[in-house]
């Protein structure tokens, strides 16, 4: 079945408005600089936890838990993802998922059975090869995102501001592109330092982006829906 990295059994902050737990699954093919989940990319090794275990653990919890979100790493780089969200969603959980949006076929499959999207967007379309570590990402992420806008589903695209590769210009170019594209909501995401993070940037260089008053004016105008996360 899938290979899973760690459950956090309670949060408020993963899935907008609802109480969840939290499925890590491991697996990434990107190699984001800014990372702090770069333990999960490496797709190897025995799962943490097998998925009857975590079933069940869902099951126990049906009327403490909203819902439950899968993430990662990336969730949809596991072909049985699809089967894993289903079981979910057949339990009559709410059910997410956070995706970089680089599997948009997957991402379809799953799309009957997924309530909420949180879909990252890395970096303006030119600069997805330096922020991805690899080559031709920004088509399929713009396939996942067309994918999420017509089918009318409940999601977010968000942008983790590391002051090392993004400047507020980067993110205005981010901000306008969604919009025309008819995004809703938009999400900017602190940089959070961790353990190993190598020249991590100032807290007054990551706060740049978000004491000024203007800059995030002007985002919150193109959008029903535009705020920060910490």
């Amino acid at each position: 079945m899938i290979k899973i990295a760690g459950l956090v059994p309670f949060t408020t902050i993963d899935y907008p408005d609802h109480l969840a737990a939290v499925l890590f699954l491991k697996g990434c093919p990107l190699r984001c600089p800014f990372c702090h989940n770069y333990s999960l990319q490496d797709p190897s090794g025995e799962s943490e936890m097998d998925w009857e275990t975590a079933l069940a653990f869902f099951k126990e919890r049906l009327k403490r838990l909203d819902g439950v979100v899968f993430s990662g790493g990336e969730p949809l780089m596991q072909p049985a993802v699809e089967k894993a969200i289903e079981a979910v969603h057949q339990l009559g959980l709410s059910v997410g998922i956070h995706t970089s949006g680089v599997y948009p076929e997957r991402l379809e499959k799953c799309l009957p059975f997924l309530d909420w999207i949180g879909l990252d967007i890395k970096a303006p379309w030119s600069k997805y090869q330096v922020l991805t570590g690899q080559r031709d990402m920004a088509p399929l992420v713009r396939k996942s995102l067309s994918l999420l806008i017509s089918a009318e589903k409940n999601f977010e695209c968000r942008t983790t501001c590391d002051p090392r590769y993004l400047t507020k210009e980067d993110i205005l170019e981010i901000a306008t592109d969604l919009s025309q594209r008819g995004v809703k909501t938009y999400m900017l995401q602190k940089y959070r330092t961790f353990e190993g993070d190598q020249n991590p940037p100032s807290v007054t260089e990551i706060e740049s982006f978000f004491t000024d008053a203007s800059f995030l004016k002007t985002l919150q105008k193109q959008f029903e829906h535009c705020s920060v996360r910490g």
